[in-house]
């Protein structure tokens, strides 16, 4: 047995989201990136690559692994390029895409060759997150003018628009990209592409597959452009769990059981957003709190039913722990770092990462 904790991805999972994408890509024209920012876990790539036609990145090190692990069409981004990073950028790079006007002045001359792009931000967004949102107040994510963007439309081929959240409604997704049109319209058909990023959850149960195909596609044969997606959560949901178990239980009024994991430091999102872990099954007359085992008074991966009472060595299934998680994990109060598994199609389950003291060690000085 694997000794706990650790991330399980489900590779059976994992291609049920690929398939969505397949029909996707079939039947809309559009192109599909997987956005590193979200899954890097290099080790299944082999699983997706055939399935996804490339990565988008948001820093050099991120353009640099689509490069070398995943192939196909690699798009850099970043907010922000350094004068002494954007060489190395172009050189991993098949698109690049600048944040700003400011931004494709500084770096385009660098970038002679490739095809360049500048970002978007319409103003509007499906994000319930004021820390997630890309059109809150005085965001820094993307030019909105298009009187100065017009300006520069002899040194770009397209647009990148990230203004998707985990956006689940089809209708509000149509209703964002109609009020786009209507803004950047008569941009959009004088370049060659346009990605509309990702935060589009296309792949959940009940999405209205063959409506957002078309939508695509109409969009596509309108302004004569290659669209790309760029998935992160869509390409992964729901394909793996962190692996715990249980390490103390109590009694404080309530029933409280301590993991041999944490939120802040291996599910690092549940916190940022304050949000409750998905334990499964979640049924039962048996109600507890299960912490993490930092030393954060709110390290808490939520509260849930179980069939019976917990028991020290019981394990449990931290649901949904593929996105921004194994991206964000770190090592704070220098707890174990979870391994990386992963089950086959067969069900054999094999160890692909394992990290110890030294990996630590050698993440300071």
């Amino acid at each position: 047995m694997i000794q706990t904790p650790y991330y399980l991805i489900d590779a059976a999972r994992l291609m049920e989201n690929m398939r969505r994408i397949d029909h996707v890509r079939q039947h809309s024209g559009a192109k599909v990136l997987l956005a590193l920012k979200c899954f890097a876990t290099w080790s299944v790539f082999d699983l997706m690559r055939e399935h996804m036609d490339g990565t988008t990145s948001s820093s050099l090190y991120e353009v640099r692994l689509g490069r070398e692990k995943f192939g196909g069409e690699t798009h850099a981004y970043s907010v922000a390029y350094a004068d002494h990073e954007i060489d190395e950028v172009v050189s991993c790079a098949d698109k690049i895409i600048f944040n700003s006007l400011g931004q494709l002045a500084r770096h385009a001359p660098r970038a002679q060759g490739l095809p360049v792009g500048l970002r978007l931000n319409p103003g509007i967004s499906s994000s319930s997150f004021d820390l997630a949102d890309p059109a809150r107040p005085f965001s820094r994510l993307g030019e909105s003018d298009p009187a100065r963007i017009a300006q520069v439309l002899d040194r770009i081929s397209g647009f990148m628009i990230h203004n998707n959240c985990e956006n689940r409604d089809f209708a509000r997704f149509d209703a964002m990209l109609g009020e786009i049109e209507s803004r950047f319209g008569a941009l959009l058909s004088r370049v060659r592409w346009v990605s509309l990023g990702g935060g589009i959850h296309f792949t959940g149960e009940g999405y209205p597959l063959d409506d957002f195909c078309a939508r695509l596609r109409a969009f596509s044969d309108k302004y004569g452009v290659q669209v790309y997606l760029e998935p992160g959560e869509a390409a992964i949901t729901d394909s793996a769990s962190l692996e715990v178990s249980v390490l103390d239980t109590a009694y404080n009024g309530k029933h409280v059981a301590v993991v041999d994991a944490s939120i802040e430091a291996h599910m690092l999102d549940l916190l940022i957003y304050r949000l409750e872990a998905r334990v499964a099954p979640n049924a039962g007359p048996h109600r507890c709190l299960v912490y993490g085992k930092s030393c954060l008074a709110g390290d808490v991966f939520g509260e849930f039913d179980f069939p019976q009472p917990l028991a020290v060595g019981q394990r449990l299934s931290i649901r949904d722990a593929a996105g921004y998680t194994m991206v964000k994990k770190n090592w704070f109060n220098g707890l174990t770092m979870p391994a990386i598994v992963v089950r086959d199609p067969d069900g054999t389950e094999r160890v692909v990462r394992q990290f110890g003291y030294h990996d630590y060690v050698d993440s300071l000085s």
